[in-house]
C-alpha cells in the first residue's frame, strides 16, 4: 500500500491521472484524509482522498517538468518571430548617437514559490526588469498595498494556485472558489492605489478563476473565462507582451491572448496601452 506524505508528486486516478499534483498539506475531515493539492505546472489547487491519489516516478515528474518549459520556449520563439514584444526603435540617419529604451518595472506576486522562481527565470530571458515576491494567496490583500508602495511597479501580477470547488452553489458564487476572493481583494486594493488602467498594468487570476470579478475589481487581465486551467507561465507572457509595446500603441486583448500558452479560453482582458518609452540621444 503507497503512503503519501506532504512534498510527493501525486495524480488522480479519477481524472485519468492527466496532471501532477504536489502534495501541500491534508486534513482530517470525517475520520478521513483529505489531501489538498497544488498542480506543479497548472495554477491548479485541488483536494483528494488518498485511495484516489497514484505517486509518480522521479522520471515521470523530470518529463513533465520538462515538457512545460519545452511548451515556454516554444512560445518565446514564436513571439520574437512574430515580432510582438520586439520593438525596434526609430533610426535617425546620419547621427552619430543612438537611441536608448527605459524599461518599465514589473511586481510578480505569487503564491507558489517554486513557480515564482521559474517565472523570474523567464522574465530574465526576456531582458525584462522583474521583482518576484512570495505572498500566500490568502495574504494578498492585507501585503499589496505595501509592496506598491515599497516598489513603485508599472506592471502587477497577482497569481498563485485556484480552483472551482465541486459543489451545488455554481460558478457565479465567488465563496465556490478556492482562491478568487482573495484575488478580486487585491486587485480593489491596488487599484485604488492607482485608479488609472494604464499607469498600473494588473494580471490577476490563476486556473478556473473567477474572471468577471476579477476584471470588475480593476485588472486589466484576468483568468479563466471559461474556468479552465492556465499555464504556470502564462503571466509572464502577458507581462511580455504589454512591457515590449511602446507607450505610443494600445495593446489589444486579442494580442496579448495569442501571446499565452493557453488561449481565450483561459485568458481575457481590456485594451491596455503599452509600457516602453524610446529616447534620444544616448549620452555618448
Amino acid at each position: 500500500m503507497q503512503n503519501i506524505n506532504i512534498g510527493d508528486v501525486v495524480t488522480r486516478k479519477s481524472y485519468g491521472s492527466d496532471i501532477l499534483f504536489k502534495v501541500v498539506d491534508k486534513k482530517e475531515v470525517d475520520s478521513t484524509t483529505n489531501y489538498i493539492l497544488k498542480g506543479i505546472c497548472y495554477r491548479l489547487e485541488a483536494d483528494a482522498l488518498e485511495s484516489d491519489l497514484l505517486l509518480q516516478p522521479k522520471n515521470k515528474i523530470s518529463e513533465y517538468t520538462r515538457n512545460m518549459l519545452v511548451q515556454a520556449d516554444k512560445k518565446n520563439i514564436e513571439l520574437k518571430m512574430a515580432g510582438r514584444y520586439k520593438r525596434h526603435p526609430i533610426k535617425y540617419k546620419n547621427s552619430l548617437r543612438q537611441n536608448f529604451v527605459t524599461n518599465c518595472k514589473i511586481l510578480h506576486v505569487d503564491g507558489d514559490d517554486s513557480y515564482l522562481k521559474i517565472c523570474i527565470d523567464q522574465y530574465k530571458k526576456n531582458n525584462l526588469n522583474a521583482i518576484g515576491v512570495y505572498v500566500p494567496e490568502k495574504d494578498q490583500p492585507s501585503e499589496i498595498l505595501r509592496l506598491l508602495k515599497k516598489y513603485k511597479p508599472d506592471i502587477l501580477v497577482l497569481t498563485g494556485h485556484d480552483g472551482v470547488i465541486k459543489s451545488k452553489n455554481g460558478y457565479n458564487n465567488i465563496s465556490n472558489y478556492r482562491t478568487s476572493k482573495y484575488f478580486v481583494d487585491a486587485v480593489k486594493v491596488a487599484r485604488e492605489y492607482e485608479k488609472n488602467v494604464d499607469n498600473l498594468v494588473i494580471f490577476a487570476g490563476a486556473c478556473q478563476s473567477m474572471y468577471i470579478n476579477i476584471i470588475k475589481a480593476g485588472a486589466n487581465f484576468a483568468s479563466s473565462p471559461l474556468r479552465v486551467l492556465i499555464h504556470a507561465l502564462d503571466p509572464v507572457f502577458i507581462c511580455q507582451t504589454v512591457a515590449s509595446a511602446g507607450v505610443d500603441r494600445i495593446v489589444a486583448p486579442e494580442e496579448v491572448i495569442r501571446s499565452t500558452i493557453t488561449g481565450e479560453k483561459g485568458i481575457g482582458g481590456i485594451q491596455t496601452r503599452g509600457k516602453r518609452r524610446y529616447g534620444y540621444p544616448l549620452e555618448p
